[in-house]
């Protein structure tokens, strides 16, 4: 098996990195944003957003004073881009993942990332 296989089930392996995939499915968001709605500190969510980067499902990019994190929907991998793919229609009738979406409709970064 393809070692960047084995990294994308490690990196989904975690409860609460599925969530980050969900929630940047809705759309971008920062770090301190993705902090908010799992209500986990600064580095757990960065080690996190690290993790699932380096498997290759995600993207940042800077934007001003934000880091953006996306999801990789043009990711080299068919096997990455299809797992991605089978996470944004998976995990709707859970209700963690329903209070995540809508909490990510409602954050909103001026107000809560420090400057």
């Amino acid at each position: 098996m393809k070692r960047d296989t084995i990294n994308v089930f490690k990196a989904l392996s975690d409860p609460n990195r599925i969530r980050i995939v969900k929630m940047l499915g809705e759309r971008e968001l920062c770090m301190c944003e993705v902090r908010e709605v799992l209500n986990l500190s600064n580095s757990t969510v960065s080690k996190h957003l690290t993790i699932l980067r380096d498997a290759g499902l995600l993207l940042d990019s800077k934007n001003g004073r934000w880091v953006n994190f996306r999801l990789n929907s043009k990711a080299d991998n068919q096997f990455t881009r299809s797992i991605l793919t089978l996470i944004r229609k998976s995990f709707d009738d859970d209700e963690t993942i329903r209070e995540d979406a809508m909490k990510v409709r409602r954050v909103d970064r001026a107000k809560i990332c420090s400057l």
